[in-house]
């Protein structure tokens, strides 16, 4: 395997338009999750209070929250970027980076997510 990869310009130029426009509708799926903390009409059983707390806390504050895994995929994205950005040269060091990074967002594999059901 070579140590850098070249891309044409033009693949570099799709390539950074669709990265940025992922990123554009990762940016619109944070303002909606900023949202959804914003939790009412549970009542004031505390079993229904409970369970407002645990869709709060599924939108926001824990690493396996929506608005983290946003944040997450969206720097990911950014590096991936980046690193198309350089011509591709950057690529193979940054790929081994993301594919670690989307790794630990995946819920079964186990790798760096402590998501406990019903927290």
């Amino acid at each position: 395997m070579p140590d850098f990869t070249r891309l044409e310009p033009h693949v570099i130029d799709e390539i950074l338009r669709i990265c940025n426009v992922m990123l554009d509708e990762f940016e619109t799926a944070a303002r909606t999750a900023s949202r959804l903390t914003a939790v009412h009409g549970f009542g004031d059983f505390d079993s229904a209070q409970q369970l407002a707390a645990g869709y709060r806390r599924k939108a926001s504050g824990t690493p396996e929250s929506a608005m983290e895994r946003i944040e997450q995929f969206s720097q990911a994205l950014k590096q991936l970027r980046d690193a198309f950005a350089t011509g591709g040269e950057a690529f193979l060091d940054t790929e081994a980076d993301w594919a670690r990074q989307l790794a630990a967002t995946d819920p079964d594999s186990g790798a760096g997510n402590s998501h406990q059901s019903g927290q």
